[in-house]
C-alpha cells in the first residue's frame, strides 16, 4: 500500500466527501475500525475487569473517538471518554458524534484544567485499562500546549502499564516528518486511516508509533490510481497471492518441497524453529540436512519433516561435502534455507558457496550464511537462483563490512538498497519496521510485530515460513512481504491476548493458524467489498 503525506490525504478526504461519501460517514468508518482493534486487546475471559479509556480532543480525531466509545460500548466493554476541551467547542462532524455518543449512554467526563489531568491518576489505579489516543490528528503541527500537553503526559503515565492505541497517529508526533517536538503519545499500536502516512515510518517514529494497523475507510480507487509513492506500507490487501484456495484432489506433492539446511551442538532450536514455520506454512513437504550428532534431537522435535544426518566437522557442523555425501540435487526442492544455527566454521562458506552455485530454485540465505559471506556480496551475486538475504543489523554490518550496527540503523534504507544492488539479491532487513528491498520497486516496509519478538528464535520462524511459502510457487518478492507481515502479526496476536514480557519464537509459530485465518477472512472481506 502507498504511502501518502497529510496534504494528499487531506485532499483525498475531500475529494471523497465531494463525491457524496460525507464526512461523517468517513468518521464512522474510521471510529469503527479503531474500535475493533482496541476490543483486541480485552481478553475474552476477563473482558469483565477491563475499562476501555479513550481520551479525545476537540477535532475529527476525537469524533474517531467518540464513534469508538459508541462501538465499544455497544459491545458490552467498560468504555468511558475524558475530553480534553469544552463540549462547546466540538464543531460539525465531531460535534455530532459526540452527541450520538451521549446518546448511546456512553460514561463521559471533560477535563479542562491543565493540573486536573495528574489529579485523575488515582481514578484509574487498581484495574487494568485499554487506552485509546484521540487528542490530536494529522492536521497538527508543533508542540503540544496546555490542556492537551497534560492530557499526554497523563496517558504516557498510565500507558507504563496498559496498551495504549493511537488514533491515525501518536498526539504530538508530526505525521510527516516523524518529529517529535514536545510531549507526545508512546503508542503500542497506531490506527491510520485510509493511508499510512509518511511520518509513521521514519526511523526517529519507531518509539511512538508502535505497529501500524490501516482502516480501509472507503476512499474510492478512482481517486488514488495514479498515487506515486518511493516508499510503501505492507498491508493484508498485498497478500491476496497467498489464500489461493486449495483443490479437493490437492496432495502433500502439490504444496512444495522446502529444504532447510542448518543446525549444530547448542544450537538445534534454530533449525527445530524454522522447519516448524515451514510446515505451518501451508508447504507440503520439509526436508531438513542437519549433523548427525544432532538428528535425532530434531526429528524428535519436528515429527512432521524428514530429517537427514550429514557430516559434520570436528566441531558438530555441517560439514564442506555433506551435501554431495547425501547425494540428493537440490532441483529435487522447491525452495531452500540455509543458515540456522549452521555456526561460523571455515567449511560452512564452502557449503553456503555450494548452494548458492547448485540450486535453482529460491533460496533464502539467513543467519551463520549471511556471517560467513562476510565482505563477500560477490559470492552471492553470482548464485544461479533467486536470493533473499535476511539479515539483523549486526549481520548487515558484517556482510557490508567495515560499518557498524549505529550505522546501519542510521540509515536502514540506504544500506538495505546498496546491498540489494551489490548482491542483485531482495533483502529483508530485520528490526523495528523491517524493510523488504529490492532494486527495481518500491521500498516496502512491515509494520506489525512488537519489542517482545526482541528474542533468540524470531528469525529462524521468519526464515522457515518466508522458505514454506516460496516453495508453494509464491513469488519470491510476494513471498518475503508475506512471511514479514504474518511473522510480525502473530507476535502481536500473541502480544494482544498475553504479554510482550513473556513471548517466545514458538509461540510465534503456534500463533501462524490463526493469523492464516484471519488472513483469509479478510480476502473474503474485500472480496465481498
Amino acid at each position: 500500500m502507498k504511502v501518502v503525506s497529510c496534504e494528499m490525504m487531506r485532499e483525498l478526504d475531500r475529494r471523497t466527501i465531494e463525491g457524496h461519501v460525507p464526512g461523517e460517514v468517513l468518521i464512522e468508518r474510521a471510529g469503527e475500525g479503531v474500535a475493533r482493534i482496541a476490543r483486541e486487546f480485552v481478553p475474552v475471559s476477563r473482558s469483565w475487569a477491563y475499562k476501555i479509556l479513550l481520551v479525545a480532543g476537540k477535532g475529527n480525531n476525537g469524533g474517531d473517538a467518540f464513534v469508538a466509545a459508541r462501538h465499544l460500548h455497544g459491545w458490552g466493554i467498560d468504555t468511558e471518554v475524558i475530553l480534553a476541551a469544552d463540549p462547546g467547542e466540538l464543531k460539525g462532524d465531531a460535534q455530532l458524534h459526540f452527541s450520538r455518543m451521549c446518546e448511546s449512554g456512553v460514561e463521559w467526563r471533560t477535563v479542562q484544567e491543565e493540573a486536573s489531568w495528574t489529579e485523575l491518576l488515582p481514578d484509574y489505579s487498581g484495574r487494568p485499562l485499554v487506552l485509546v489516543d484521540g487528542l490530536l490528528g494529522t492536521g497538527v503541527t508543533g508542540a503540544a500546549r496546555g490542556v492537551v500537553a497534560a492530557a499526554i503526559q497523563t496517558v504516557n503515565v498510565l500507558g507504563e502499564h496498559s496498551p495504549v492505541v493511537a488514533i491515525d497517529v501518536p498526539s504530538g508526533l508530526n505525521a510527516d516528518t516523524g518529529e517529535a517536538s514536545g510531549a507526545t503519545v508512546v503508542a503500542d499500536v497506531t490506527v491510520t486511516m485510509g493511508f499510512a502516512k509518511r511520518g509513521l515510518l521514519v526511523p526517529s517514529a519507531v518509539g511512538f508509533v508502535g505497529c501500524v494497523e490501516v482502516v480501509d475507510i472507503g476512499i474510492p480507487a478512482s481517486l488514488t490510481g495514479n498515487l506515486e509513492s518511493d516508499i510503501e506500507i505492507i498491508t493484508a490487501g498485498d497478500l491476496s497471492a497467498v489464500m489461493g484456495r486449495r483443490e479437493r484432489d490437492s496432495h502433500k506433492g502439490s504444496y512444495g518441497h522446502v529444504l532447510l539446511l542448518g543446525g549444530s551442538p547448542g544450537y538445534a532450536g534454530a533449525i527445530v524453529l524454522a522447519a516448524r514455520a515451514a510446515l505451518r506454512s501451508g508447504a507440503g513437504l520439509v526436508t531438513l540436512l542437519v549433523p548427525g550428532s544432532i538428528a535425532d534431537t530434531v526429528a524428535g522435535l519436528v515429527p512432521e519433516a524428514m530429517v537427514n544426518s550429514g557430516k559434520e566437522t570436528e566441531t558438530g557442523a555441517l560439514a564442506r561435502d555433506s551435501l554431495r555425501e547425501w547425494k540428493r540435487d537440490l532441483k529435487d526442492f522447491d525452495a531452500i534455507l540455509i543458515g540456522p544455527g549452521l555456526t561460523t566454521h571455515r567449511e560452512c562458506l564452502t557449503l553456503t558457496e555450494e548452494v548458492l552455485a547448485g540450486s535453482r530454485v529460491p533460496l533464502i540465505v539467513d543467519a551463520d550464511a549471511l556471517n560467513v559471506c562476510a565482505k563477500k556480496t560477490f559470492l552471492i551475486k553470482r548464485a544461479t537462483c533467486p536470493v533473499v538475504l535476511t539479515p539483523h543489523p549486526g549481520e548487515m554490518a558484517r556482510l557490508i563490512g567495515g560499518k557498524t550496527v549505529a550505522d546501519v540503523q542510521g540509515d536502514r534504507i540506504g544500506f538495505a538498497r546498496r546491498v540489494a544492488a551489490e548482491a542483485q539479491a531482495v533483502v529483508v532487513l530485520k528490526g523495528a519496521g523491517t524493510l523488504v528491498v529490492d532494486r527495481a520497486k518500491p521500498v516496502h516496509i512491515n509494520m506489525t510485530g512488537n519489542p517482545g519478538m526482541a528474542t533468540a528464535g524470531m528469525g529462524d520462524v521468519l526464515g522457515g515460513l518466508m522458505a514454506g511459502l516460496a516453495a508453494q510457487g509464491i513469488d519470491l518478492w510476494d513471498a518475503a512481504c508475506a512471511a514479514t507481515y504474518l511473522h510480525g502479526l502473530a507476535g502481536d496476536r500473541c502480544v494482544r491476548s498475553t504479554s510482550e514480557i513473556s513471548l517466545c519464537a514458538g509461540d510465534v509459530v503456534e500463533a501462524l493458524p490463526e493469523v492464516f485465518r484471519l488472513l483469509r477472512d479478510y480476502c473474503a472481506i474485500t472480496r465481498e467489498g
